[in-house]
């Protein structure tokens, strides 16, 4: 009945007005933020409610375990909701930013144009500003294609968006290497198409040869070659229940330089930031030097390098397996000692259980531990301003009357979908 009202309820708010907080249509874009964060309020609110130990019905009040189960219903139903109006919100966001990629891309042609003109004052406009300034449109005509042709998936962002929906470091620090590069190349043709003598044309051919572009050429093959590389490895990691993975509800710039819980990554953040200090000092090189690739410093492109094999070091060495170290009776105070029987709470004990990213109610709901043959949901029990179970080092579940008292063997199911290994206990009658 609970779940059948709820469903009912979300179509209600799906047929109210635009913008009323139900509407989830790329149309309706302000309906689905508003509708996201008034679940999100919702939740909350129900969440601490229960946490302090109100609006339990009185059928399952005398009982801590029927109370237990019945706040933990309640709490995954709600957060269920939560998650598919995030999803929802998230497609709406997609489905909008290609408009606002678009116009940061013109506004940077905007802005180098006005770099141009005040640059010129003085020292009178050049050839080389005319073909700067068409390969900069060149290239901005060619991103507004793909974005419309990519506008529900983010436009410019869709290659750099991963399998997870979070923005690729990996893929975003290749992204811009190819861009300058494919720039700097229209640029040199444009020159040459300008040429009026033999010698000009031959100096603007000589500034492609690789003596003059090694540093940037490696730099180039080495970036392209980790974002292809990154992409095994994870996928491979994950394929191995080494990796936990779960997807986000869209992608987020702080992506860049966090790992998937969100907090900071130092192999991410180096990366992004050497990275960019590069390519900075390329971009100058180009500005001061027009005519050849800039010839970007062997020291700079070893710095470049050594931080490249530092982010696939790191995407090597992060995750692992969920394990379970113990498992043993819960004791509640005044309690005697005694053995595991059905019904009792057992405290399994390890690390890994909560994947990065997963912290959220509805993913913390699909946790699951086996027990012999029987599949027992973690139950999600509230405190102001969390959870205290599931945790990622301790799971407390009920042994259900189904199990059968003897050897049983216990296994954690994450929301990932990894198993940890088996661990038996002794179920006594």
């Amino acid at each position: 009945m609970a779940v059948q009202e709820a469903g009912q309820g979300a179509r209600r708010d799906a047929g109210r007005g635009a913008h009323e907080g139900g509407c989830t249509c790329g149309d309706c874009p302000h309906g689905a933020r508003a509708g996201h964060r008034r679940a999100v309020a919702e939740f909350l609110s129900k969440r601490d409610e229960l946490a302090s130990g109100r609006g339990l019905p009185a059928a399952v009040a005398h009982s801590f375990g029927a109370s237990r189960q019945w706040v933990s219903d309640e709490l995954t139903q709600s957060a269920d909701l939560v998650a598919e109006r995030g999803r929802a919100e998230g497609d709406v966001w997609l489905g909008r930013v290609w408009r606002r990629t678009v116009a940061a891309v013109w506004g940077a042609v905007g802005v180098l144009l006005l770099a141009q003109a005040l640059t010129a004052i003085g020292a009178g406009w050049s050839s080389a500003r005319t073909a700067g300034l068409l390969a900069a449109l060149v290239v901005a005509v060619l991103l507004t294609g793909a974005s419309w042709f990519h506008r529900a998936r983010g436009g410019v962002l869709a290659p750099v968006i991963g399998e997870d929906n979070r923005l690729s470091t990996s893929r975003a620090v290749a992204g811009a290497w190819v861009l300058f590069v494919v720039y700097a190349v229209l640029l040199l043709a444009g020159r040459l198409a300008g040429a009026s003598s033999h010698t000009e044309r031959d100096a603007l051919i000589a500034g492609l040869e690789l003596a003059r572009g090694a540093g940037i050429v490696t730099v180039l093959a080495v970036v392209c070659a980790i974002a292809v590389l990154v992409r095994r490895v994870v996928g491979l990691r994950v394929l191995g229940q080494r990796l936990q993975k779960v997807r986000a509800d869209r992608p987020r710039a702080a992506d860049l330089l966090t790992d998937d819980s969100g907090r900071g990554s130092f192999a991410d953040t180096q990366y992004v930031v050497l990275g960019a200090v590069a390519l900075v000092f390329a971009a100058v090189r180009l500005a001061r030097r027009p005519e050849q690739l800039p010839d970007l410093p062997w020291g700079l492109a070893v710095v470049v390098l050594v931080s490249a094999a530092t982010y696939v070091a790191g995407k090597y060495a992060e995750g692992g397996r969920p394990v379970i170290l113990s498992v043993v009776r819960a004791r509640e105070a005044g309690d005697l000692d005694a053995p595991i029987r059905t019904g009792d709470d057992i405290e399994i004990r390890g690390a890994g259980f909560v994947p990065p990213g997963a912290q959220t109610a509805d993913r913390l709901s699909r946790m699951v531990v086996r027990i012999g043959p029987v599949h027992v949901h973690v139950p999600l029990v509230p405190v102001p301003g969390g959870f205290s179970n599931p945790s990622d080092a301790v799971l407390t579940v009920p042994v259900p009357a189904d199990v059968e008292p003897g050897r049983v063997e216990v296994q954690v199911v994450t929301a990932a979908g990894v198993e940890t290994n088996s661990v038996g206990i002794d179920v006594t009658e």
